[in-house]
């Protein structure tokens, strides 16, 4: 059981950085148009929804509601940037490109391949987090100093979903499994964690849901900040997120391990 457990474990500080950089590389013939695409959806909810029912709703918990929904659209582009790259492509290159098992040839164990495409899917989200981060501050819905405070939270929300995600990965037989992971947990919870409207206005039952979810900790600590605002239990929010990504993270690797040595 040592056994197993040492080779789910990444074997040292620096390996996982192979996977990252090799990933990188990848990635960068494609930089401008990756950068694009996760730069639309959060986009359309912005301005979709911010100008336009923004105009019906007006204020929210003091402020404009399209700078409300500007701290939520951060969050929810560092979850679904991280979740995509890791439902998708790290899940085509461990299936379909059986990159991974010639990667495990090499000195690298499943811990540094599996934390190597968690860093990564954690960078292609604060990429995704800043560049809505920018936007928004750039038209005046946020405070762009905040953007030191709110970066670190946008990985941490990429790991957290990444590692989420990676779960996924271990089990699901195709890609056609992931649909039902968009539909009925992603966009559940885009709705019930603060996002769209506060939370407050949830039924009871929901409300205590909502305080669970992953997104709701990332969306408590990047809206304060980028409205300028005292953020209440930090500690909370950031252990919380803590814990969604390392807890997946150990049990994708054994899943993972099980699968890729059956």
């Amino acid at each position: 059981m040592r056994e197993v457990f040492m080779i789910t474990l990444p074997g040292n500080a620096l390996n996982w950085h192979t996977v990252w950089h090799r990933n990188y590389l990848a990635w960068r013939k494609s930089a401008l148009v990756s950068l694009l695409g996760n730069l639309a959806d959060p986009m359309m909810y912005l301005f979709g929804l911010g100008l336009g029912v923004g105009i019906m709703i007006g204020r929210v918990d003091g402020t404009s509601y399209i700078a409300f929904l500007a701290a939520g659209m951060v969050a929810t582009s560092a979850m679904t940037s991280a979740t995509f790259e890791t439902i998708y492509a790290a899940f085509s290159r461990m299936h379909t490109q059986r990159m991974w098992e010639a990667v495990l040839c090499t000195q690298l164990t499943i811990g540094d391949v599996v934390l190597g495409e968690l860093s990564w899917a954690a960078t292609k989200a604060l990429l995704a987090g800043a560049a809505v981060m920018v936007v928004a501050a750039v038209l005046g819905y946020a405070a762009l100093p905040s953007i030191i405070y709110v970066m670190p939270v946008v990985v941490l929300t990429g790991l957290a979903f990444a590692s989420l995600a990676m779960v996924l990965v271990a089990i699901a037989p195709s890609y056609d499994y992931f649909i039902f992971y968009q539909t009925l947990v992603l966009t559940p919870m885009l709705f019930l964690s603060g996002v769209v409207f506060p939370i407050g206005h949830l039924p009871g039952a929901l409300r205590q849901i909502a305080r669970f979810l992953p997104l709701t900790h990332s969306v408590e600590l990047i809206r304060p900040a980028m409205l300028a605002r005292p953020v209440a239990s930090i500690s909370l929010h950031v252990a919380a997120l803590c814990v969604y990504a390392v807890l997946p993270f150990f049990l994708s690797a054994v899943l993972l391990r099980r699968r890729l040595m059956s």
